[in-house]
Formats: structure tokens, C-alpha cells, sequence
């Protein structure tokens, strides 16, 4: 029993010691995709804020239909039509933000995945 007992006490070390450095190495790879995957984000959302529409084009443009109503008064014919359309995208432009969109959720998908690992 000496021999198996001294196998066991030897194979408990050595095994505990693999196991520490796998866990060490595992949660320091973890720390670096969650820091990359977060800058990545922010980066990204960056990117996305500046692909979306100007609001403030659609603004000037009522703006300018009201001055219009006020300075030639409530009977005035105004062309509703003229309004610009904040819905006519290119279609290279959907695939850029849908592109954007999805590398955005795969990117807090790995953070998130990233933390679960951390916190197993």
C-alpha cells in the first residue's frame, strides 16, 4: 500500500500543478479577448454612430416649411412631398451597417463569453 499511496500523493501533485497552470493560462487568455472584444465594441458602435443619417438635414427642412407657413401665412400651398425621406438607403449602405450590426453583436457575444469563463 506504501507504493500506491506514494503514486497517488505524486500523481495528486503533479495534477494539481497542470491543472493550476492550465487554469492560469486559461483566465489570462480570457482577460485578453474580453479586453480586446470591448475595445473592438467601441470601436465599432464609433463606427456605426457615424454610418446613421444626419438628423438634423430632416430639421432644416421643417424648419424651413414652417418659416414658409409664417411668412406667406396659413393659406399657403405647401408641397409635402418636397420633405426629404430618411428611408432611402443604398443598398451598399444596409450591408455596411447590417455588416456592422452583426460584427458589433458577435463582438459582446465574446465579451459576454468571455466573462462566463472568467467567472466558472
Amino acid at each position: 500500500k506504501d507504493v500506491e499511496s506514494k503514486f497517488w500523493a505524486t500523481y495528486k501533485k503533479v495534477s494539481n500543478e497542470y491543472d493550476d497552470d492550465f487554469l492560469e493560462r486559461a483566465n489570462d487568455d480570457m482577460a485578453i479577448i474580453l479586453t480586446f472584444a470591448g475595445l473592438f465594441s467601441a470601436v465599432n458602435s464609433t463606427f456605426i454612430v457615424g454610418m446613421q443619417p444626419n438628423p438634423a438635414d430632416t430639421t432644416n427642412v421643417l424648419m424651413l416649411q414652417l418659416i414658409k407657413i409664417v411668412a406667406e401665412g396659413p393659406n399657403a400651398v405647401n408641397d409635402i412631398n418636397s420633405l426629404s425621406s430618411s428611408t432611402g438607403y443604398s443598398s451598399s449602405t444596409v450591408w455596411m451597417q447590417t455588416l456592422a450590426y452583426a460584427s458589433l453583436a458577435f463582438s459582446v457575444l465574446a465579451a459576454f463569453g468571455a466573462v462566463m469563463g472568467k467567472q466558472w
